[in-house]
């Protein structure tokens, strides 16, 4: 049982962690196009906030991945999750039910993934 923990344990940083270093290197690899979207949802200067929130992102995959730094990685995510989630995903304004629909999808998976990252901030720091 024990080892069945560790390995699931192994296996969410892998998932969780690869998922954000995937996500900061696509910011980079894709930055024109994040930063036109950025700039269509009125984000001010778009090419350095989606750079700022690239840097963010590999910060936190990879202190998820390797254990190092690890308080400092989920507080650069809670600190990506919180302003991308409302400034980019506001689904609540869209009047498009396919946009109002493309933009809840990812503001609740943006909300599952700050929960997921908040469990793990407890667990550093437990009350």
């Amino acid at each position: 049982m024990e080892i069945t923990l560790v390995v699931a344990f192994l296996l969410g940083r892998i998932l969780l962690g690869g998922y954000f270093l995937m996500m900061g290197i696509t910011h980079f690899t894709k930055l024109e196009m994040m930063s036109g979207y950025a700039a269509s949802k009125k984000v001010p200067m778009p090419k350095a906030a989606v750079t700022v929130a690239g840097v963010l992102l590999l910060i936190g995959g990879f202190g998820i991945l390797t254990g190092l730094y690890i308080s400092a990685s989920l507080m650069a995510l809670v600190l990506f999750l919180v302003p991308v989630s409302f400034m980019m995903h506001p689904y609540w304004r869209e009047a498009d039910p396919q946009a109002k629909m493309a933009d809840r999808v990812n503001f609740m998976k943006n909300m599952a993934l700050l929960g997921a990252v908040l469990i793990l901030l407890y667990m550093v720091f437990p009350l």
